[in-house]
């Protein structure tokens, strides 16, 4: 299992590569600005949330009770991953392909949502108004496939990193069951 800088190096490593591929791109004419996945939105897109799901939104976050990497970057907020990883038991389903990062992503948006919800209910007794907006505009098919390729990618390169295979969750099942059945045949 690789620690926490070792992920990060790992995932900074891809990000130099892939920044190294589209510059070349970018300099053959390779990559076309108009298409979905070389425009401006889509890129900066996959860098924020490469760089996110790197440094704050990791699969060890399932760990959050103890000392790691991506709480100690949350600072103080760190304890909001708290009741995470109690829901959550290390590579477990927070350490499969595409349920676990989903699992991170839904937890951030229900905490977002709570968070969001008690300011506007505290706010008044302040003085304050509390409202919440956003305006995405035409854009939204590029930010939503940057984001979700930038924070899917950094995520699977750490189950890669910690030697998960993308069928974890399966053989993992799968394992179990056939322990069942094992007991269920020996005499006892």
């Amino acid at each position: 299992m690789a620690s926490g800088r070792t992920h990060e190096a790992i995932n900074l490593g891809v990000f130099a590569a892939l920044a190294g591929g589209y510059a070349y791109a970018r300099a053959r004419s390779l990559a076309d600005p108009t298409n979905l996945l070389f425009a401006p939105e889509t890129l900066w897109a996959f860098v924020l949330s490469y760089l996110i799901g790197t440094f704050f939104i990791t699969p060890d976050l399932d760990l959050a009770e103890n000392r790691m990497r991506a709480r100690n970057n949350w600072g103080l907020l760190g304890l909001l991953w708290v009741p995470y990883g109690a829901l959550f038991s290390h590579r477990g389903l927070s350490h499969t392909w595409f349920v676990g990062p989903l699992t991170r992503l839904l937890y951030l948006v229900l905490l977002a949502l709570a968070l969001g919800w008690a300011a506007s209910e505290i706010a008044p007794h302040f003085g304050y108004r509390v409202g919440f907006e956003a305006e995405v505009g035409e854009s939204w098919p590029q930010l939503l496939v940057g984001s979700l390729a930038g924070y899917y990618l950094s995520q699977w390169l750490h189950l890669i990193a910690d030697g998960i295979q993308p069928d974890h969750a399966w053989r993992r099942k799968g394992a179990r069951t056939r322990g069942r059945k094992r007991r269920r045949r020996s005499p006892s």
